[in-house]
């Protein structure tokens, strides 16, 4: 849980959500078993709900872990629908087609192994959404092919944009992340903000996801 939204909002909020499919609630738990780096479960409604408003076809994934935000976004695709989830780990990837499998949906995903970083060139846009959620000193390095990838309208969001508070100078008393982690999440923040080809919101969901609209001219910026 993170220290950013209180545990009696936590709870409160868990008993309104529904989850799309049963699937998620042994995925979630075994990743909270093993420490694995899932996206909090109000994110994962987030996403379902984003993919589900941007009428998503096409989706890309930076970061699959064992499939739990791929569930999430999975089951928001219509009949049709294809996501890309890209996974560094093969051990969590295999985990993840398992779970996909088991989910029924496992012919709508296509889960790629290896550094997404050398991969993006190989996949071919425009995708209505993409979800970053791969190595944190990664997000600003892959922005401009990702917005590339993107259709007009599209959606692009990132989860972790918070770090648990620690991106705010002096927030935490004593951090527990890299501080080069920090530092790129705190960059990548700056420039998506400053990015005239997207309009951003910054949200207090999860550990922080930033929602990222690509518009079909540059916005103006205030001088």
């Amino acid at each position: 849980m993170t220290a950013l939204t209180p545990a009696p909002v936590q709870d409160y909020l868990a008993g309104l959500r529904r989850d799309p499919h049963p699937r998620l609630r042994q995925i979630a738990e075994e990743g909270r078993a093993e420490g694995l780096p899932l996206v909090y479960p109000d994110t994962g409604a987030l996403l379902h709900s984003l993919a589900r408003a941007c009428g998503a076809r096409r989706i890309l994934e930076i970061g699959t872990a064992i499939g739990y935000s791929t569930l999430w976004l999975t089951t928001a695709l219509p009949a049709g629908g294809m996501m890309i989830t890209m996974e560094y780990d093969p051990d969590r990837a295999a985990r993840a087609r398992e779970h996909l499998a088991a989910a029924g949906l496992s012919d709508r995903v296509n889960v790629m192994v290896g550094d997404a970083s050398r991969f993006l060139h190989k996949v071919d846009g425009p995708f209505d959404l993409i979800f970053q959620d791969s190595d944190k000193a990664l997000y600003e390095p892959m922005l401009d092919r990702l917005v590339d990838m993107l259709r007009p309208g599209g959606l692009l969001v990132a989860d972790n944009v918070l770090w648990s508070g620690e991106v705010i100078p002096g927030y935490v008393e004593r951090p527990t992340h890299n501080a080069g982690d920090t530092a790129a999440i705190a960059a990548f923040n700056r420039r998506l903000a400053a990015d005239t080809r997207l309009y951003t919101s910054f949200l207090q969901v999860g550990d922080g996801v930033s929602v990222s609209v690509k518009v079909d001219t540059l916005l103006k910026t205030e001088g």
